[in-house]
């Protein structure tokens, strides 16, 4: 009969007898046990107590560690492998057993990318785990983890345990992270000095290229929409199309939930649409030429959407939760970059606005100035020597040639940013409306300048009543804007006389801290006048009472034209008697 050969593992184990028809085999340390299971010569086993983790051989000899899916092995102090599962040789890429060998070098195509570049030095040095990441070839990654082994508590370390781990994914996704964060700090870095000089268009290509090159390295992906929300009309305009049919870039779209696609949907909801399968979704409209799958994000800054971002693809499921968030996140940066160029040109917009209405207020004294001593001097002339008023018509009116000169400079400067100044200080009431102030105080009138110019209307200004008639009687103003107090008569005359040269003439008083002594404004209101404004009068204040006043001068004539025409149809005969 044949002996049986029994291994036994650990101190206490070999104090039991096992009788004469065993064949002892002695080991101590989990290094001999591993080594006498390997040569395949013991029939059965004993474990004692061994400091080392006996499981282990438990799961080694029903051969269990050949069945999970991250590889292990076993280490002595010089780091060669004792033992390995099939996991581990197979990532190894050798026909060869890499038992023997010193780890590292069982991957001859490996590179250590950290955190620590000597793991096993680490763990025998320190006695505590080590962790890096290795990279086997181009495309696999593998997270490395390192346990010291000790004989006692306090002995130094005899041997290493080992784990690789796929971790290939995992690496991928945070490279993934990683470059759309630089690549959002990219698209963030629109300097103002960088894009001051670049035209609307300029700006919007340099910030597609910038698109484009992240999501064609970072994300991979080949066909590629942005659109943009309209606020006013609800539309999504195309900002860029790569790898789309024409119809589809062409097409008009609005944000809304139904029939207008899944941009429209998620424009319209705000959520992300993953489409699996473009031939069974309702909601998809082509795109990309032959694409079976896409996913759509919002473009949303401070919960407002700005738009939408699409990609497709020509495989059916070709993208999943992972793509899903790695676009969302992408999304975010590209949303701060369109809100960040929005800002700058926002910002030049009203530099160029403001500088030029800053010009407009500077040459105002001086313009209005020669204005009033032209129509002065032509009122004198005019029937004495009509060669002289003819000149002097001409200076008025390149002294307003002036101003419109100025403007059209600004208007210039901000058609870059594609606006006009009456675009960027909007009051469509006030544009091409003539409005003449009188005031002594000259802040009073460079205020109104001030205020008013920029809305693309054309201020003149006079210091007196006098000025005031003169300037009124030679040309027509849509409204009058006058102080009570004037230096030579009293406002309420000054109304009376203005009704006088047009009955439909617009004028609104001001008067200073609501004082009226002589009762000007009641007498005024009893003639017709509609609006008062108190010094220092507020911008809304002063829009509000023009409107009133360039509303009422369009009904008074639109009422007079009707009047007219009624009047001028013809008359029944009167009957026969």
């Amino acid at each position: 009969m044949k002996r049986l050969s029994v291994l036994v593992v650990g101190q206490e184990a070999a104090a039991i007898p096992l009788g004469e028809n065993c064949e002892v085999v002695r080991a101590v340390t989990l290094g001999q046990a591993l080594s006498q299971l390997r040569a395949g010569s013991v029939d059965a086993m004993l474990l004692g107590q061994v400091a080392n983790c006996p499981a282990s051989l438990v799961l080694e000899a029903g051969g269990l560690l050949e069945k999970i899916p991250d590889g292990l092995a076993l280490l002595d102090i010089d780091t060669r492998i004792i033992w390995c599962n099939r996991h581990l040789q197979q990532l190894s890429g050798k026909p060869e057993t890499i038992v023997g060998q010193r780890f590292f070098e069982a991957f001859p195509t490996h590179s250590i990318l950290g955190p620590d570049f000597e793991p096993l030095s680490s763990a025998i040095g320190t006695g505590e785990p080590a962790s890096t990441t290795m990279r086997l070839g181009d495309k696999c990654y593998l997270t490395i983890d390192v346990t010291p082994l000790q004989t006692a508590a306090n002995d130094p370390a005899d041997q290493l345990i080992v784990t690789a781990r796929d971790s290939t994914q995992e690496y991928i996704q945070r490279q993934k992270l990683e470059k759309i964060h630089q690549a959002g700090l990219a698209l963030g870095d629109l300097q103002p000095d960088e894009v001051s000089d670049l035209s609307e268009e300029d700006r919007i290509e340099l910030l597609k290229s910038q698109i484009l090159e992240s999501t064609e390295e970072i994300l991979g992906y080949e066909s590629v929409e942005i659109r943009l929300l309209e606020r006013e009309t609800g539309e999504l305009r195309a900002l860029l199309a790569i790898g789309f049919v024409d119809e589809a870039v062409d097409r008009k779209l609005y944000a809304l939930p139904e029939g207008n696609g899944v941009t429209g949907f998620v424009a319209a909801t705000g959520r992300s649409y993953l489409c699996l399968d473009t031939q069974e979704d309702k909601k998809y409209i082509v795109g990309a030429a032959g694409a079976r799958s896409s996913i759509t994000v919002p473009l949303v800054l401070r919960n407002e959407i700005l738009g939408t971002f699409n990609v497709e693809s020509p495989r059916p499921g070709a993208f999943g939760d992972n793509d899903l968030q790695f676009l969302e996140l992408f999304c975010r940066e590209v949303a701060r970059a369109l809100n960040t160029l929005e800002l700058l040109v926002a910002e030049q917009t009203q530099t160029a606005a403001e500088n030029t209405s800053r010009i407009l207020c500077e040459v105002a004294d001086p313009v209005d100035e020669i204005l009033n001593a032209a129509t002065w001097l032509r009122e004198k002339v005019k029937d004495e020597d009509p060669r002289v008023a003819a000149r002097l018509q001409e200076i008025l009116v390149n002294a307003r040639g002036i101003r419109q000169s100025i403007l059209s400079v600004g208007n210039e400067l901000l058609k870059t940013n594609g606006h006009s100044l009456a675009q960027t200080f909007s009051h469509n009431s006030l544009k091409g409306k003539r409005i003449l102030i009188v005031d002594a105080d000259k802040e009073i009138r460079r205020l109104g300048h001030e205020i008013l110019g920029r809305f693309g209307c054309n201020i003149e200004t006079a210091h007196d009543a006098a000025e005031a008639l003169m300037m009124a009687r030679t040309h027509k103003y849509d409204v009058v804007i006058a102080d009570i107090r004037l230096p030579d008569i009293k406002a309420d005359q000054l109304f009376l006389q203005l009704r006088g040269f047009d009955p439909l003439q617009q004028v609104i008083l001001m008067a200073g801290f609501g004082y009226d002594a002589n009762h000007t404004i009641v007498k005024a209101r009893q003639m017709g006048l509609q609006s008062v404004i108190y010094k220092p009068f507020r911008r809304e204040q002063l829009l509000k009472a023009l409107d009133l006043a360039i509303t009422s001068r369009a009904q008074a004539e639109a009422e007079a034209r009707a009047k007219l025409e009624t009047s001028e149809e013809p008359q029944p005969p009167p009957p026969i008697p």
